[in-house]
């Protein structure tokens, strides 16, 4: 299969891009599956109606089937569609963070989309995201569009149309390439079925700005307890991770080099993942500057461009410092863990 690249302005504000667009579109209406970039990452997306399309999507990732996707929109119409009902509390999440990175579960209508890409489940995900191709695409196909992160499943997340390619070149049939991604990490999901909203995967909304609009937000227990089962199905399994053990590390930076210096001693290649506050601190034989620690934002807009280059720098083994879970950093130290398997090197006395 031959992939092809729509090349087109991140601002949809020019006839070649509107006809770049058009004609990816009609691939999403013949239940084909392309790749899409949105705010947070790049979305393999295809017809949340059709059985043929979703399971297109699940075969290019090699996604387990028990993971349900998430259903963009492109305006409140569509939402109307599929679920049974707008809660209060997610019509005033909708209200303040739609377009944007957040997804909100609902009950969902039967009958209307594929089994397939809800899973089976009686509740369905949905977001609208915050990009004018996303929103123009989904817009000129006239569909709900099912679409996860546009990788292999269990790699890092592509925040490039580039890394997009790296990964699923021959295996879907178009890319539409509006440059680089915004947030870096995943949209937000929350739970909207019952009275109290529950956070099942922390992302580009944190839990303060939710509650600053609906008053209390619960967190799904799972996402610090390993011992809980997650209600969200895709939360059981390792993601991001890059080609190359990753270890977090809670420690000093002066820890973290006695970690490198003994496996250079071994011969392994070492990569460190830090940020430009201490990138002055290491000596590895790759080192990344994820963002600065000082802002958290800058390292989730890094994270997964730092993940996909140690792939490329061909270390044997990568140690991660970790970082404060507070605002965004709930999602990156998420993301860090699933990547690294949840493997953490405490340094002794460190709590």
């Amino acid at each position: 299969m031959k992939t092809i690249i729509w090349s087109v302005d991140k601002n949809v504000d020019n006839q070649e891009s509107y006809q770049q667009i058009a004609q990816a579109a009609e691939f999403l209406k013949e239940n084909e599956v392309i790749a899409f970039p949105t705010e947070t990452v790049y979305g393999l997306g295809g017809n949340a109606k059709s059985n043929e399309a979703v399971a297109k999507i699940f075969e290019a990732k090699g996604r387990p089937s028990d993971n349900p996707l998430i259903i963009h929109i492109a305006n409140k119409g569509q939402l109307l569609q599929f679920v049974k009902e707008i809660p209060e509390k997610a019509n005033q999440l909708i209200h303040h963070f739609w377009p944007g990175p957040l997804t909100i579960i609902f009950q969902k209508k039967e009958g209307v989309l594929s089994e397939k890409a809800t899973a089976g489940l009686s509740t369905v995900a949905v977001r609208m995201p915050n990009h004018p191709v996303a929103l123009a695409l989904i817009e000129k196909s006239g569909l709900p569009i099912a679409a996860p992160s546009a990788n292999r499943s269990g790699k890092p997340s592509p925040t490039t149309a580039n890394h997009v390619f790296e990964d699923l070149n021959g295996r879907i049939p178009g890319i539409v390439d509006g440059g680089s991604t915004g947030v870096g990490v995943e949209s937000t999901v929350v739970d909207c079925t019952e009275d109290i909203p529950v956070i099942l995967r922390p992302g580009g909304i944190t839990k303060e700005q939710l509650e600053a609009v609906v008053g209390e937000v619960k967190v799904d227990p799972a996402l610090t307890d390993e011992q809980k089962a997650p209600k969200a199905p895709g939360m059981k399994y390792q993601h991001y991770a890059p080609n190359a053990p990753l270890y977090l590390v809670n420690g000093s930076t002066a820890f973290i080099q006695t970690l490198v210096d003994e496996k250079q001693k071994e011969g392994f290649k070492v990569g460190v993942l830090t940020t430009e506050e201490h990138q002055g601190d290491y000596k590895a034989d790759y080192i990344f500057a994820c963002g600065r620690r000082s802002e958290l934002e800058s390292v989730a807009n890094l994270l997964y461009k730092a993940l996909r280059s140690f792939n490329r720098s061909g270390v044997d083994l990568i140690f991660s410092e970790m970082f404060p879970t507070v605002g965004v950093g709930h999602a990156i130290m998420n993301r860090l863990t699933k990547a690294a398997g949840g493997k953490i090197i405490e340094e002794t006395g460190k709590k």
